[in-house]
């Protein structure tokens, strides 16, 4: 069984969209979005999928979300079904965290041979045997201290350099201000990610807010021989669920 987020009350979060982020960007793709994760970024625009009512984590919206509203459970055939019914053949699991749920996706990436699969993942877990050999590609995203996550929970030395070393492996930094590239550089430095496998993201839930970071995170990634990446669905469809 799955624990999938919701668009709607008792609707799972299985789309047809672009990819929107990284390495991928543009590319037509289907999307599953598991609920849970084992981290907090105060920034998160998916809180949906893990501050439920009771969980006092801090989150700069301060909401809390009603947990029987926001998350169900499915088997998975029933996802493989309703993956099967869209069109594109790239696979996008994304969360929450989806590696807390390994041994259930990995028993769903068994039912839709074919597929190119990307995992979205925060980096601290790591792969259940049985998924790794069936995923494409993973796009890591490590939190930084501005996430507000303690750096013994976010950056784990041993999954960092694993991640590193694998080379199915994009990283992608969400980046605020410029003391955060620092941070990145450093990790860079530490794990020894090549610059290729390197994006940087700015943190923004709406175009006005991606335009004004986007101009001075260009030049940075420019200076620094790494890769800059947009939030392409926000300025297609906002900040929204499903996209």
């Amino acid at each position: 069984m799955l624990t999938l987020a919701t668009t709607s009350p008792g609707e799972p979060e299985i789309f047809a969209s672009l990819q929107g982020e990284g390495a991928s960007l543009g590319r037509p793709s289907t999307f599953v979005r598991l609920s849970r994760c084992n981290l907090a970024c105060h920034w998160c625009d998916t809180a949906y999928t893990w501050r439920f009512e009771g969980d006092n984590r801090p989150h700069k919206d301060a909401l809390a979300f009603d947990r029987h509203a926001n998350q169900l459970t499915l088997s998975e055939n029933e996802v493989a079904t309703r993956i099967r019914a869209l069109s594109p053949d790239r696979l996008v699991i994304t969360g929450g965290e989806p590696l807390l749920q390994g041994a259930a996706l990995a028993r769903l990436v068994a039912l839709l041979p074919g597929m190119h699969v990307e995992i979205e993942t925060n980096g601290t877990v790591a792969p259940h045997p049985a998924l790794d050999h069936q995923v494409h590609q993973y796009n890591v995203s490590p939190k930084l201290s501005h996430s507000g996550n303690p750096a013994d929970l976010a950056l784990i030395p041993e999954r960092l350099a694993a991640w590193a070393a694998d080379p199915r492996a994009f990283f992608k930094f969400v980046v605020a201000g410029e003391s955060d590239v620092s941070e990145v550089l450093a990790l860079q430095q530490t794990y020894a990610i090549p610059g290729d496998r390197l994006f940087l993201m700015a943190e923004g839930r709406s175009p006005a807010e991606l335009h004004a970071r986007n101009r001075w995170l260009g030049d940075i990634c420019l200076r620094h021989g790494l890769r800059f990446t947009d939030r392409l669905h926000i300025h297609l469809y906002g900040d929204t669920r499903g996209t």
